[in-house]
């Protein structure tokens, strides 16, 4: 384990020794793929006698699908969500309306439970996106991945939330259903609201808890995303493969 820890970091180190100071690997990127203002430079012509388009576009949904599936992998721990402040969820706004009537019968810790579960409930669902993205990744062409280089920084993350977004909603409402009730969220929402419903004069109030938790699930997992697409247009070397390397080992 040690010896193929140890080979790997020395591949790396290479790799990144051959790698010229001043330039990122979107910058060679660019020399593959050509830039906006010159798409037959001479790097270009260079590069694709040795790789192919397949290769160039190959190695960069490599590095997205790496990026993606870190990102899922974070957010589906135990806490993933709870105790990260930047993609906690917090109650829909509606609850949190009713606290103030619930702290006058001393009920809030009914909603911080609540909460809580909510968090739980998009963590169970993290893992579906995982499949969703290798899907997406797959079906990019060599023309998405030229746009998404010639694009702003998170243009990568972009393209993903534009078209993955209503599938994602789709394949996870069903798993966060189920969560809610297996965490007991469902449960502590019926008995709460019963308790609310008992003080004499309050509004009347409802919440969509799938609605609401699949929906701050995906904000986070795009923000998070974003950040990983940042990393990898730095450094996809940290993230090595056999293909990466060739790619922009060089």
């Amino acid at each position: 384990m040690y010896v193929k820890q140890y080979i790997s970091g020395a591949v790396l180190a290479l790799a990144l020794v051959s790698s010229t100071a001043s330039a990122g690997w979107l910058d060679k990127l660019g020399g593959l793929l050509g830039s906006k203002d010159d798409s037959s430079n001479a790097t270009s012509n260079a590069a694709s006698s040795v790789l192919t388009n397949a290769d160039i576009g190959g190695a960069f949904k490599q590095a997205l699908e790496l990026g993606s599936q870190r990102v899922v992998e974070q957010l589906s721990v135990v806490d993933g969500f709870n105790n990260d402040p930047v993609v906690h969820i917090p109650l829909p706004k509606q609850l949190n309306d009713a606290r103030r009537w619930l702290d006058k019968v001393n009920m809030t810790q009914h909603l911080d439970d609540l909460e809580l579960k909510l968090n739980r409930a998009a963590e169970e669902a993290m893992p579906q996106a995982k499949t969703l993205f290798v899907d997406a990744i797959k079906q990019m062409t060599f023309d998405d991945v030229r746009a998404i280089y010639n694009g702003p920084q998170d243009s990568a993350t972009r393209y993903f939330q534009a078209k993955m977004t209503p599938t994602l909603r789709d394949a996870m409402a069903p798993v966060v259903s189920s969560s809610l009730s297996e965490v007991g969220a469902i449960k502590r929402y019926d008995d709460t609201m019963a308790e609310y419903r008992a003080i004499p004069f309050v509004p009347d109030i409802k919440a969509d808890l799938v609605g609401h938790v699949v929906q701050k699930g995906l904000e986070g997992m795009f923000y998070y995303l974003a950040q990983e697409e940042a990393a990898i247009r730095r450094d996809p070397l940290k993230r090595t493969t056999e293909l990466l390397q060739q790619v922009f080992g060089k």
